[in-house]
């Protein structure tokens, strides 16, 4: 018969090696688990092809409005108005390039640098026709700019109820449409300045 003492040093060792196994268990499941949330951080939303079609004309369009407000600003320069939106809209380019570069949108062919040249033809009539419109008076300025920016709004709205876009991409768009709305209430005052 054993000794109570030799069973309380066996009772003793169960308890040490289940506390290892335990301990050994609980770290092992952290390590899987940090492992499994490293991957899936890494890991990058695939986009379908029209998803990243959306993306860039959403680029391309925010390069529309900077466009024709750096364009109309330099034909009204009194009206400033355009040089502070136009600020802001380079603002939106560049949470629109982001989001391009990070999903793999190629916009290498449009050069930034080049006012009133877009890849997208009917972003160029656009462009043409807005600048066009505004060349004739302020007033009609100011008309392009309310267009443009009502523009955004329905575009981006469209895109923000679509679903299965990544919520990263969901959030920018929700704050492009947030400002677009900022920029059509300035260029609202503007306007009724203008024709009172």
């Amino acid at each position: 018969m054993k000794s109570i003492a030799e069973e309380k040093n066996k009772l003793n060792e169960r308890r040490g090696f289940f506390s290892r196994m335990f301990a050994t268990g609980v770290v092992g499941i952290g390590l899987m688990s940090t492992s499994l949330e490293a991957k899936n951080a890494a890991k990058t939303t695939i986009l379908t092809e029209a998803q990243k079609e959306e993306l860039f004309f959403i680029y391309e369009e925010e390069k529309l409005a900077r466009d024709v407000y750096i364009t109309l600003g330099e034909l009204y320069p009194d009206e400033n108005t355009f040089a502070s939106i136009q600020l802001s809209e380079q603002r939106h380019m560049d949470a629109a390039e982001a989001l391009c570069e990070k999903y793999g949108v190629d916009i290498s062919m449009v050069d930034e640098s080049r006012i009133g040249f877009f890849t997208l033809e009917e972003l160029q009539e656009l462009y043409d026709g807005l600048v066009e419109q505004g060349r004739e008076s302020l007033y009609g300025a100011l008309e392009s700019a309310i267009y443009i920016e009502e523009l955004d709004i329905g575009d981006l709205t469209e895109l923000i109820e679509e679903t299965g876009m990544p919520s990263d991409i969901v959030k920018v768009y929700e704050n492009l449409r947030e400002g677009s709305y900022n920029h059509l209430e300035a260029f609202q005052t503007s306007i009724s300045r203008v024709n009172t």
